[in-house]
């Protein structure tokens, strides 16, 4: 994506104008649990807002990965989600379910991959919109079908789905079990539900002002109601049936050189550019322009003024050790 589609995304769409303000100024208003009565409705215009701004700094994969040596951004991406379909055993004919699929960039890569069949759910209307244009662009709408919705009622029979994945999205949930119970409702017997999840690590200390702050901007920069340690991850799946087969942090296995922060922190990144400090800089500067000479949308610049608060918190939360992308399990319904 350009940065001229980019912003006449947002003309089109009409979702940054009069709604950005809103979003942070609701968010410093509620307090966590006020925020987690709300969560669904967070997540949705949180995504409604930057989706064309991850989109042209992440590409399709709204995501995090670990990167081996000499690894690029992209192939530690790809390498990521073909480890969720390695797990899941998916192949030809199996119906998989992605929870919280964005733009469908994952499930279009692990389709490709493997020809299962893949449906995606997202709350917010406009990835679909982008996700269907892209899928069909791609030759993929017979494996690929997205599906607006809420991911705690969503709209399948019980026991539809082979196996399901999902990958950093089940975070924007105001409580886990949510989701998990509900991918658990549509999963046959013997299905298998494989993910990454956002979460604070057993580093982070509640009411240490420092990371309380981190946390507070992961929150704030991502449109999540409320983060929770990967313990809660764990019993949550438990809870909603499922048997954890294995559970580990995924960051942990990245090259020292390479953390998973790593093309968010770089001063100038020549392995994704518009992620790094200096991308971001440079292209913050051109909103402003675009804003003041009423080329974008009245907002555009505190949209990206919001992301760059994710980026400067994940970044922290990335050194200090107290927060991690990659929690991964693998569970079975039985």
């Amino acid at each position: 994506m350009s940065l001229q589609s980019l912003f006449q995304g947002a003309l089109d769409r009409g979702a940054v104008k009069g709604t950005v303000d809103d979003y942070a100024r609701q968010f410093d208003e509620a307090g966590a649990q006020s925020r987690k009565g709300h969560a669904a409705d967070l997540a949705r215009d949180y995504y409604q807002l930057v989706t064309d701004f991850y989109e042209f700094g992440w590409g399709e994969s709204f995501h995090f990965a670990p990167r081996a040596l000499g690894e690029s951004v992209q192939d530690s991406l790809l390498r990521y989600e073909y480890h969720l379909a390695e797990r899941l055993g998916l192949q030809a004919g199996t119906r998989t379910l992605d929870v919280g699929c964005g733009v469908g960039g994952p499930m279009r890569h692990i389709a490709k991959k493997t020809q299962a069949s893949v449906t995606g759910i997202t709350i917010a209307p406009y990835q679909v919109s982008r996700g269907r244009k892209r899928t069909e662009k791609d030759g993929l709408s017979h494996l690929c079908s997205f599906v607006e919705g809420d991911f705690n009622t969503m709209p399948f029979e019980e026991g539809t789905f082979d196996a399901a994945y999902t990958i950093e999205a089940c975070c924007h949930a105001a409580d886990r079990r949510g989701p998990f119970k509900e991918v658990f409702r549509t999963l046959k017997k013997g299905g298998l539900f494989a993910g990454y999840d956002w979460c604070m690590t057993e580093k982070y200390v509640a009411g240490d002002p420092d990371h309380e702050r981190i946390k507070l901007g992961i929150e704030k920069g991502n449109g999540i109601a409320s983060m929770v340690r990967a313990t809660d991850i764990d019993s949550a799946l438990r809870e909603s049936g499922f048997e954890v087969l294995d559970a580990k942090d995924w960051a942990a296995s990245a090259h020292p050189d390479f953390p998973w922060y790593s093309p968010l922190d770089a001063g100038w990144s020549l392995n994704g550019f518009r992620n790094s400090r200096a991308g971001a800089f440079l292209t913050h500067q051109f909103v402003k322009g675009l804003e003041r000479f009423h080329l974008s949308p009245r907002g555009t610049v505190t949209t990206h003024d919001v992301l760059r608060l994710a980026q400067r918190a994940l970044c922290e939360g990335g050194r200090s050790g107290i927060f991690t992308p990659s929690s991964f399990w693998l569970a079975v319904k039985h």
